[in-house]
């Protein structure tokens, strides 16, 4: 299982709230059979409605760590809009506060998703605008956001954090992991060897 302690990148600034899960990725997108390309079209329809959009910047396209503001991924439950961000390149995502679902589906990913306060946040934001390939350092057993020489405290709920940093984020590989253990119970039942057999 893979444990998520730290993430560490250049930052994407986006300091907006309410970002809605359909401006994240738009729902003509939603038709895919699988994930695969969805990351090239993270913000489709914002990029292209403006050319100043982060995410259309050339200096910014290394971004790891997004910071956003208040309600990020709000909208509907899509699964589709982290994964869009994930593919895009985005690890970490730093927001005032997220829509709950969002923020599951985050964790479920892998993508650690932190909040800090307004004020701090536009530091951040402010400092990476300033000089993009500044790297910001996450650290979850810390709860700290290292840029440049600034840190700041981060929040998480415990249940997200003690997933992401045990690796129990990731329920295929617990489930690959208690491989044999399925192996030895799925033996051991009549029916199923039985039908083994046959």
């Amino acid at each position: 299982m893979q444990v998520i302690e730290t993430v560490t990148g250049p930052g994407m600034p986006l300091l907006l709230d309410d970002i809605d899960t359909d401006r994240i990725i738009p729902a003509r997108f939603l038709r895919c059979v699988s994930f695969e390309g969805i990351g090239e079209h993270a913000f489709k329809d914002d990029r292209e409605q403006d050319e100043s959009h982060p995410f259309n910047h050339e200096a910014h396209q290394e971004g790891k760590i997004l910071i956003s503001g208040r309600n990020f991924g709000c909208g509907s439950s899509r699964e589709h809009a982290p994964q869009s961000l994930m593919r895009w390149g985005i690890e970490a995502i730093v927001a005032e506060s997220f829509a709950e679902i969002f923020f599951g589906n985050c964790t479920s990913l892998g993508i650690p998703a932190v909040t800090a306060s307004r004020s701090e946040l536009e530091r951040i934001a402010a400092a990476v605008s300033a000089n993009p390939k500044l790297e910001l350092e996450l650290n979850l057993p810390k709860n700290e956001l290292t840029f440049g020489e600034e840190v700041i405290s981060v929040e998480m709920p415990q249940s997200a954090h003690e997933a992401l940093t045990t690796g129990k984020w990731d329920f295929l590989a617990q489930l690959l992991d208690r491989h044999p253990s399925i192996k030895e119970k799925l033996e051991s039942l009549p029916y199923v060897k039985e039908f083994v057999e046959h």
